[in-house]
């Protein structure tokens, strides 16, 4: 049996594993089996006799090609950012029906409309951790993040599957979060930034948004932080439709509208709406006291 055989060989009885954990991330028994045969292309195009673990490998592997997958998929939406989380799996249409509906009864249907409620890094770590069982150290390094903030974003897809997901920002200690936000930010306070993000907190950003510099999804703390250093000049507190958040301000007119969702005292995720159309339909209130509705 050559080297080529007894690798293929080990790679089917792989098959099935990284085909259960493609499905889950992906949502479509069609598009898991083209991740899969992803990963044998790669696996066969790669030196086998430096691989020491086949199964860590192909999972680490199958996991990044899911992971490309889902952020391609999440900007190929073109949406509002406060709709988008909300849109149902886009679930191909099946070549293999028997197969769909298999997939469908072993993760649940509701489970796949929750699951595409998650950014994509979240759905890899929770997928891995809470399906899987796979240790936060190799999430962490599948996803390019620390165990921490892997374990911080598996937590935070649980709350979001379970119903849990942490309020808009709407009270005092918000806004203190979000004043601190802003404060270290026009200081250039790398740390102060730090201080009151979460590790895993991310920035999506509407088209008009982005225009202006984020990507249209940011992740993670440093990413995060490393962006707003020294951004936040023109950037006000204010109360934008009943809930706490910021305005970025030119000539007098809201061009940004910063929408904070916060947990624990530390930001999970921001909201970035530059739309002028949204601008324009919304009432907001500077905490100082100045107002445009």
């Amino acid at each position: 049996m050559s080297d080529q055989d007894r690798l293929a060989r080990a790679f089917e009885a792989e098959r099935e594993r990284l085909r259960a954990i493609a499905g889950r991330m992906l949502g479509s028994a069609h598009e898991a089996d083209d991740a899969v045969q992803e990963a044998w292309l790669r696996l066969s195009r790669a030196n086998a006799a430096e691989i020491e673990n086949l199964g860590g490998w192909l999972t680490t592997v199958t996991s990044r090609i899911c992971l490309d997958q889902l952020r391609a998929r999440t900007v190929r939406r073109e949406e509002p950012i406060d709709a988008a989380p909300d849109r149902p799996v886009e679930i191909a249409a099946p070549d293999d029906p028997e197969a769909e509906s298999l997939l469908a009864e072993s993760v649940g249907a509701a489970v796949l409309v929750m699951l595409d409620r998650l950014s994509p890094a979240e759905r890899v770590a929770f997928v891995l951790h809470d399906m899987f069982s796979a240790p936060f150290d190799e999430i962490g390094l599948i996803l390019d993040r620390t165990p921490a903030t892997a374990r911080q974003l598996a937590s935070r897809a649980r709350r979001k599957v379970r119903g849990a997901e942490p309020a808009p920002a709407t009270d005092a200690s918000d806004l203190a979060v979000i004043d601190a936000f802003l404060t270290a930010s026009r200081n250039g306070d790398l740390a102060g930034i730090l201080n009151v993000l979460a590790p895993g907190v991310a920035v999506y950003a509407d088209a008009t948004a982005a225009a202006y510099g984020v990507d249209a999804i940011t992740e993670g703390n440093e990413l995060v932080a490393r962006f707003f250093n020294g951004r936040a000049a023109a950037a006000f507190l204010a109360r934008i439709e009943g809930t706490y958040g910021a305005v970025w301000m030119m000539h007098g007119a809201p061009r940004v509208a910063f929408h904070f969702t916060i947990d624990d005292g530390v930001i999970e995720r921001i909201d970035l709406v530059g739309d002028p159309e949204r601008l324009a339909a919304m009432e907001y209130e500077l905490v100082t006291g100045s107002r445009r509705s």
